[in-house]
């Protein structure tokens, strides 16, 4: 009896467990489940809007003067006088004198031509008489044809040559005492004094370095893709500059504020830069010297560094989008309904910040401006309200 006991039961506990385990089974699979529900993405749309948009082009370039050179002493002597506007930094306006030279001894060699002059004068007009006298005599006395020397043509000739000598002496002589005056040729300023009181000069002396500044010009570097945008021409026109070229504004830091002068494209260089694949357009801005109205802005000085917005071509129903709305090279995701589609958009202009639709979208639809990995055609989608967003 008890040899059975041992071993009934271990084999009901083992039936025992079995029974429960398959009641327990069969309990658990009578559970329906139901996978875990992942909600749509929640993405930003941008409610897209046509425009009419004006291009720009941004570039960069240092401010240079329309024109500079050398001052140049014309004639020798020494130095006796400087104008105080002759000065490093100093301005001048055109016909100032600059540096006076000793004249005197350009006024007496004006003084001796003059008495040459005089007496050439009177050296002519005597043989004008005694050629007038000799034709007179031939005449009454004289048979044939006179000679020229008989009638004192050759005499009356040289003293004609000799006046005309002394009057180019006296106008060199006159000429060489005004260069002593070493004058400015049009309005500026010195950028570099080379000469001072008591210095003998001769003739191509350095006497200094001077700029206009009637206007200042700033070549801008254009790659030349970007010419597309700017209404410019590297055709031949026959015109030297641009009569109406596109507006320009300069913007430089300086004295730690920012400012602001406008200027417009007068001319574009001829070449292209075989390194750089540059074209180089000239801005001019007149009179940069020129005190402002609010007396707070600076002078746009020569040497500054600026940085150059281009007005460029006017562009028609045109979309501004931020940069993170276009997929691939050439689309955009458009929302309808909640769904994200695919459409193929042209692509005008894009850069870091903005891309510029010009065809391929409506007024009114709403476009996809979050970054998103992976993107089905026709998904589902939670969308924020639409903002309408483009380039102030």
């Amino acid at each position: 009896m008890t040899l059975n006991m041992k071993v009934v039961a271990p084999i009901g506990i083992l039936v025992f467990g079995l029974a429960g385990a398959a009641v327990l089974v069969a309990a658990k699979s009578s559970v329906e489940t139901e996978p875990p529900r992942t909600p749509p993405p929640l993405i930003r749309a941008l409610d897209v809007r046509a425009e009419s948009l004006k291009l720009k082009v941004s570039t960069q370039g240092t401010v240079a003067p329309r024109t500079e050179s050398d001052l140049i002493a014309q004639v020798s002597g020494q130095v006796v006088e400087i104008s105080r506007k002759f000065a490093n930094g100093g301005f001048f306006e055109k016909g100032d004198i600059l540096v006076q030279i000793d004249q005197r001894d350009y006024e007496l060699t004006l003084a001796t031509a003059n008495v040459e002059v005089a007496q050439a004068e009177v050296r002519f007009a005597q043989e004008q008489e005694e050629s007038k006298v000799a034709q007179t005599e031939w005449e009454k006395v004289g048979e044939g044809v006179p000679s020229d020397l008989v009638l004192r043509k050759p005499q009356l000739a040289q003293a004609r040559a000799a006046l005309d000598a002394a009057r180019a002496r006296y106008q060199m002589a006159k000429l060489k005492l005004e260069r002593t005056s070493v004058k400015a040729a049009f309005d500026g300023r010195v950028r570099t004094k080379r000469v001072d009181v008591g210095q003998v000069v001769g003739p191509n002396t350095p006497l200094g370095r001077v700029y206009a500044v009637d206007y200042a010009e700033v070549r801008l570097p254009i790659p030349d893709p970007e010419l597309k945008y700017l209404d410019v021409s590297l055709h031949r026109t026959g015109e030297a500059e641009l009569e109406d070229g596109p507006s320009v504004e300069f913007h430089a830091d300086f004295a730690g504020s920012r400012y602001t002068w406008a200027g417009q494209v007068v001319r574009v260089e001829g070449e292209i830069d075989p390194q750089t694949r540059m074209v180089n357009l000239v801005a001019r801005v007149n009179d940069p010297y020129a005190a402002p109205e609010d007396d707070v802005r600076p002078p746009l000085a020569v040497g500054l560094y600026v940085e150059a917005d281009i007005g460029g071509k006017t562009v028609d129903d045109a979309f501004v989008l931020p940069r993170s709305a276009l997929r691939g090279r050439s689309q955009v995701l458009v929302v309808e309904d909640e769904r994200l589609y695919f459409r193929n958009v042209i692509v005008l202009r894009s850069d870091s910040e903005h891309i510029i639709v010009t065809d391929g979208l409506t007024t009114g639809e709403r476009v996809c401006i979050s970054p998103l990995d992976t993107v089905v055609d026709g998904m589902r989608i939670r969308s924020s309200a639409g903002v309408k967003r483009g380039i102030g």
